[in-house]
């Protein structure tokens, strides 16, 4: 009776993590193999349009602005552009200092970034000559080549290939001497796969800050995304429309993650719960494009059905320990397969020694995850407005 009982929750749990350990090992094979993306002359892109949403950002959006205005502007110029969204203190009035243009925007019952999103792109194309759209946060530092390397990706490359539908730069963490373990989850989620999908020519996914979206594919498919997770849904869409992002290495963004145990759980909660529910909802309509042949809606339902990697090592941990040989086996090798994935995205993505040190928390990092499971299962069953996470000015 025990041994049926292991073998029925060992096969389920194997089932479960199946689609993301064959995800992982093509992301870790492909991150190995990756080599940045050529860029075309960033002359040859019109203007750019930077969307900076905020919420609440009075603390930092002046920082934010200074970063954009001062970096190196590409040939044909570049807008910045503040959505100051259902905001209680001075954000506006802040932004406006700092030499941005600025959209106030009031509305008690369309609340969320995605809303602050759709008013920012409209605004953007209503001028002609702008080309592509850039979205950056509120809580956002640019490197000094981000719009130059953003609007080369968006010209032709000199090989003759088209520019890009859209583009998504490295994304990293500003404050990661506080969150090592934490900076070394988001190298791997940030860097290391959006590599690999640019090594197999697949889309690479939006990661929600330090991305930009062409006119030609805002035209076609507006910024109608709504869930809490409105970059990864609106990413969907647009590959299933048969557009593509692409990843352009040469750049970067930095934002501080939470600095409190508190403000991390409700961020985490809320991301992982607005996945879940993005997987409830769309991977079934995901899985019938791939059967009828569609087959560039793999890469997205892949992505989907890998669970965030702390809640994949529980899972398999589980699995491990029940004893089931031919689930165990699985495990085992499941779970050599994340060591591997681990190390490979610390040797591709620029990690320091601090970041391999930190690897001896790990076991601790996934036990804090998997404690969010009933925080996550509440904050995927319903919308989820925007909430400005709680951080250290």
């Amino acid at each position: 009776m025990i041994f049926a009982t292991s073998a029925g929750l060992g096969t389920l749990g194997a089932l479960a993590t199946l689609p993301g350990t064959l995800e992982l090992g093509a992301l870790t094979l492909g991150s190995a193999l990756a080599r940045p993306r050529v860029l075309g002359d960033a002359a040859a892109c019109g203007k750019l349009a930077v969307i900076v949403p905020a919420h609440n950002e009075a603390a930092g959006i002046a920082r934010c602005v200074a970063s954009l205005l001062s970096a190196a502007q590409p040939p044909q110029g570049a807008r910045v552009l503040v959505v100051a969204d259902n905001c209680s203190d001075d954000t506006a009035a802040r932004a406006r200092e700092a030499g941005a243009e600025v959209l106030v925007r009031d509305d008690a019952e369309r609340r969320g970034k995605g809303y602050a999103l759709e008013l920012g792109f409209a605004h953007a194309l209503a001028d002609p000559g702008v080309e592509a759209a850039l979205v950056v946060d509120a809580d956002t530092t640019v490197a000094p080549d981000f719009l130059l390397s953003m609007a080369a990706a968006f010209a032709p490359g000199p090989d003759g290939a088209p520019g890009a539908d859209g583009v998504q730069c490295r994304y990293l963490v500003s404050n990661a001497d506080e969150h090592r373990l934490r900076n070394v989850a988001l190298l791997a989620f940030n860097v290391a796969r959006p590599r690999a999908r640019e090594r197999f020519g697949v889309s690479v996914g939006i990661l929600g800050n330090g991305f930009g979206l062409h006119r030609r594919v805002l035209t076609a498919l507006p910024y109608t995304a709504r869930s809490v997770v409105e970059d990864l849904e609106y990413h969907v869409m647009m590959v299933r429309a048969g557009y593509a992002m692409r990843f352009v290495e040469q750049t970067s963004v930095s934002a501080a993650v939470p600095t409190t145990a508190a403000a991390e759980s409700t961020q985490r909660a809320r991301w992982e719960g607005g996945r879940l529910r993005m997987l409830r909802e769309l991977a079934p309509s995901l899985a019938q494009d791939v059967l009828r042949g569609r087959l560039r809606s793999v890469e997205p339902l892949g992505e989907l059905l890998l669970l965030p990697l702390a809640t994949h090592v529980g899972t398999l941990l589980v699995v491990l320990v029940l004893p089931f040989p031919p689930t165990q086996l699985y495990a085992a090798g499941a779970l050599a397969l994340v060591g591997a994935h681990v190390l490979t995205s610390l040797l591709t993505s620029g990690a320091t020694r601090d970041d391999w040190s930190a690897l001896a928390s790990a076991p601790v990092y996934v036990a804090r995850k998997l404690a969010l499971a009933p925080a996550i299962l509440r904050a995927s069953k319903a919308d989820q407005e925007w909430v400005r996470t709680a951080r250290t000015p």
